[in-house]
């Protein structure tokens, strides 16, 4: 579990759990097979208790595929994708 600030708020979010998302889409014609085929994307899920907001990150890929920064203002680092640090809230674009 990691330490998330809600990017809407700033408030801590809390570990939900981590639960099987379905891939795939069931079809007119060959109904649920894509499904099956697909198979389901494993995930962690925050939320945040104060507006509700819902994150969800890869269960054991994550941390490896995405690059990291370090904050200028408090020089923690964190995915390369976050618009603010998520544990000061720097916003990196004003």
């Amino acid at each position: 579990m990691k330490n998330i600030s809600c990017l809407r708020c700033s408030e801590e979010m809390r570990y939900i759990g981590r639960e099987k998302l379905q891939l795939g889409q069931t079809g007119w014609i060959l109904g649920d097979l894509s499904n099956l085929i697909s198979g389901a994307m494993e995930v962690d899920i925050y939320a945040c208790k104060t507006c509700g907001k819902l994150e969800f990150f890869m269960v054991d890929t994550f941390e490896e595929e995405l690059p990291q920064k370090e904050c200028p203002k408090c020089g923690k680092k964190h995915d390369f994708d976050y618009p603010k640090c998520p544990f000061c809230n720097y916003e990196y674009y004003k």
